[in-house]
């Protein structure tokens, strides 16, 4: 018998963040059995002996690709023996229906990737976030569409190693795979999602990215090149440019960020991202503080 869904965990140095997000997987209500790969990526492999998997599979695995998320997502995909991929953040969790809830979106063969709504845990409490039901290219090349969470996904194993490809291994510092993945899977079908905030998205401890200014910028760079899409849209292109622009500023680059910002407001002068780029440049406020007000109400830049 082949597990009904294979769950890549990436992981570094989270262990009992790790176990909270297995338990919450372990106890999906399916049908099947489910096939979990924790992929350890920078960090010694745990084999997870006290974790009791019941009559799921739990496998542990080293990253044998490029170091960092994408290439231990990609071990994950390729180690993979059920017929569809999830992705669980080590550090985010699942309610019990959310499998269960989602699998039948992939019966639609337009739908590539299977998303669901998403409870966002900040200092500032409890925020729910509702994506589209179906979000198609257009839409995300003018929005990020953050409601569209990695932690939620859900696609064919087939695809990911086919006409969709694995998770990009090229991007710098891998800022922004998961909305690089979301434009590729847009551009051959259809992204669905279950409204139900049926994912839990931790953000009541840093991230590995919150301050990792040049890294955001580079990621950035990479995908407004990468993704043709963006030169026929203004309003996409002002969102990704006045968040490089932020990032120079809060990287004290005050000539980048005044590049940047005036990009963004060329192609949209609406684009709060460019004005809170200078105002940080200019040390008026620090992209940190910033950062962290808006994390607190659910939000990013």
């Amino acid at each position: 018998m082949s597990p009904l869904v294979t769950v890549v965990i990436a992981t570094r140095d989270r262990a009992e963040l790790l176990r909270r997000a297995i338990r919450s997987v372990l106890a999906q209500d399916v049908a099947g059995f489910l096939e979990i790969v924790v992929v350890f990526d920078g960090s010694p492999v745990d084999p997870l002996d006290d974790v009791g998997p019941g009559r799921h599979m739990l496998r542990t695995v080293a990253n044998t690709r490029t170091p960092g998320l994408a290439g231990a997502r990609n071990t994950g995909i390729l180690a993979a023996r059920a017929e569809a991929v999830a992705f669980c953040d080590d550090d985010d969790e699942w309610e019990p229906g959310k499998l269960a809830s989602q699998l039948p979106l992939l019966e639609d063969p337009d739908v590539v990737l299977a998303a669901t709504g998403i409870r966002i845990l900040s200092s500032g409490g409890s925020h729910v976030r509702t994506p589209p039901a179906t979000t198609r290219l257009d839409d995300l090349v003018r929005s990020r569409i953050t409601e569209l969470h990695p932690s939620s996904f859900l696609l064919r194993t087939h695809d990911l190693r086919g006409r969709l490809g694995l998770v990009d291994e090229e991007l710098p510092t891998g800022y922004g795979e998961d909305y690089d993945l979301l434009l590729r899977a847009a551009r051959i079908g259809a992204v669905a999602a279950v409204p139900d905030p049926l994912t839990i998205v931790h953000w009541d401890r840093a991230s590995f990215f919150t301050e990792r200014w040049q890294g955001i910028v580079d990621g950035l760079g990479y995908l407004l090149d990468k993704h043709p899409e963006f030169a026929g849209s203004a309003t996409g292109r002002a969102r990704v440019e006045g968040q490089i622009a932020f990032a120079h500023g809060a990287l004290g680059s005050l000539a980048d960020a005044r590049h940047w910002a005036g990009r963004a407001l060329r192609d949209d002068r609406r684009q709060a991202r460019a004005y809170l780029a200078l105002c940080v440049g200019l040390r008026l406020v620090s992209g940190p503080r910033i950062v962290r007000a808006l994390n607190a109400r659910g939000r990013g830049v």
